[in-house]
């Protein structure tokens, strides 16, 4: 099931809690928009900074291809592997830098039953800032070690 993590937007002036439409949710995994498209989906989610980096990256790796006399696409779609893998990462890099609280971390379906899922547990809480972690509850906890080495349960038994 895929993770999400919701970021609250900082206040304005005139609001004393969130604004649920303001709300954004990011998703965990590979990106295959920003694997594809890696400056274009940085310009639509307005990570300049992010951007920015990316073109120094492009042209140190520019500069150094071009002193060893190599050319090759590789060291360029490592690049866009890489930020296909890292998209959610430099996305929640970016609403921090933007003063977004995360608030929560949640599993889901989609996009839809993750929305659903936080704000049905927002609302339980009766707090602006949910500050909520909505997972499905995890397997049996392990026994407890013992000091036994082996296939006997006890010490000492024997078959």
């Amino acid at each position: 099931m895929p993770v999400y993590t919701a970021h609250e937007p900082p206040s304005k002036r005139y609001e004393d809690a969130g604004d649920p439409d303001r709300f954004v949710f990011v998703r965990d995994g590979f990106s295959f928009w920003a694997f594809l498209f890696g400056p274009l989906w940085m310009l639509r989610h307005r990570m300049w900074l992010v951007l920015l980096g990316y073109v120094i990256v492009l042209i140190a790796l520019a500069l150094v291809q071009n002193a060893l006399q190599v050319s090759s696409l590789t060291p360029l779609v490592l690049v866009q592997l890489l930020v296909g893998f890292e998209a959610a990462t430099l996305r929640r890099f970016t609403l921090d830098r933007r003063k977004w609280t995360n608030v929560g971390v949640i599993v889901g379906d989609d996009l839809v039953a993750a929305e659903r899922r936080f704000f049905d547990a927002w609302i339980e809480n009766g707090s602006p800032t949910p500050a909520v972690t909505v997972a499905p509850s995890p397997g049996p906890s392990p026994s407890p070690a013992t000091d036994v080495i082996g296939l006997f349960p006890q010490p000492g038994a024997r078959r």
